[in-house]
């Protein structure tokens, strides 16, 4: 006689044969969103972004400044604009996401020696464009103010060894120690891909226990996966166990490929250990199903536990400080993303991506997602024992 795990998985094979729109849900559904995630950024390094230039003094040196301006890798000279309207309809339209002023007598001051200044006006609402903008026309604006000075000091007799330490007495060093590129590719899409597994995994848990109790067998699933004995906690667990064993399956071989195909097919150096990140996220799938599970078997309604699902899963990546600081969170926030077990993962995927961290560190992660795994399992057996006495709860939307 089968044991009830595998009977368990036998029959929600034979089910998701029969119900071709649920095995889409985890497997060419979650692969095709995958690809769509690492699509987006797979350019990895934002550039061209268009702005526009209101010059208002028309001398040598605007236009020099506007042709270092389109020089710039990451920027993309759109157009001229004439007066304040046209600059105003650049950005509201956003089809420009800045307008550079170069104010009137631009260059007179200039050659005066008296402080010119260029105007940057840019949409702070689109942060990520924002920040970047604001990081070329700094450079650009000071590399032409460096080189500005240097003719002037070169005339009144400056020697030209002492020019660069005496417009620059103190310099910043700054070291980058992790994506020196700021390649948003592997900021961003390695950290939304197990993001988006999550949401597909607590969905895919409370839709497969759900809809035993929406089609009202519950009972026959697990008749059926003990052979028609008494269904104990083992029991009950072990067919617990089948029922997940395909979607976790599936939804781990589609994050694997994802991650695979964004470190060795796009040539990064993964700094740590690929191994440890793989076995993070297949504990994150199954800590994903358990909680859908756990949802379906407590609440004994479909329709409840896929909100419940939606309500606790969708957020994660905001929770989870790759987007926004941890640290800067209220208490009550950060309390809240550190109960998420997304939160968690983020960080050892960033810890052995990008930091080259021991394996000391991730351990604690790796560690507390299998634990939390195991409970949450063991609370949706538990539910499902209770469900089993209760056939009036069944057949609820």
């Amino acid at each position: 006689m089968a044991s009830p795990l595998l009977a368990s998985l036998r029959r929600e094979a034979r089910l998701l044969r029969g119900r071709p729109w649920d095995l889409a849900m985890i497997s060419w559904v979650p692969l095709l969103a995958v690809l769509l995630l690492a699509w987006i950024f797979a350019a990895g390094l934002p550039h061209r972004l268009p702005i526009a230039v209101w010059d208002q003094d028309h001398s040598t040196l605007s236009r020099q400044l506007v042709r270092m301006l389109g020089a710039t890798p990451g920027l993309s000279v759109r157009a001229q604009v004439l007066n304040a309207s046209e600059a105003q309809w650049e950005l509201q339209s956003m089809t420009s996401y800045a307008v550079v002023q170069i104010p009137p007598d631009f260059a007179r001051d200039v050659k005066r020696g008296l402080a010119a200044n260029v105007v940057l006006m840019h949409n702070a609402q689109l942060a990520t464009h924002s920040s970047l903008i604001q990081r070329d026309v700094r450079q650009v604006v000071g590399t032409l103010s460096a080189g500005v000075e240097m003719q002037a000091r070169a005339k009144r007799g400056d020697p030209r060894q002492a020019l660069q330490m005496r417009i620059e007495p103190v310099r910043t060093s700054l070291v980058s120690l992790f994506n020196i590129s700021t390649n948003y590719e592997q900021f961003l899409a390695a950290a939304l891909i197990p993001a988006l597994l999550h949401i597909l995994g607590m969905t895919a848990g409370a839709w497969s226990v759900g809809r035993e109790l929406r089609d009202c067998t519950l009972g026959d699933w697990v008749q059926e996966s003990t052979g028609g004995r008494p269904a104990g906690w083992s029991e009950v667990l072990s067919a617990l166990a089948g029922k997940l064993a395909l979607p976790w399956l599936s939804l781990t071989l589609c994050g694997m490929l994802a991650l695979l195909w964004l470190t060795v097919g796009r040539g990064w150096t993964v700094a740590g250990s690929f191994a440890w990140v793989a076995l993070g996220l297949t504990a994150l799938v199954a800590v994903s199903l358990a909680m859908g599970a756990l949802l379906a078997a407590l609440t004994l309604s479909l329709r409840t536990a896929l909100s419940g699902a939606g309500l606790l899963s969708a957020p994660a990546f905001a929770f989870s400080g790759v987007g926004f600081p941890l640290l800067a969170m209220p208490a009550s926030a950060r309390g809240w993303a550190l109960s998420m077990p997304y939160t968690h993962y983020a960080r050892l995927q960033l810890e052995q991506f990008q930091m080259g961290a021991s394996i000391v560190q991730s351990l604690p992660v790796v560690c507390g997602l299998v634990l939390a795994t195991l409970v949450l399992t063991l609370l949706a057996t538990a539910g499902l024992m209770r469900g089993l006495k209760r056939p009036d709860k069944w057949g609820g939307r």
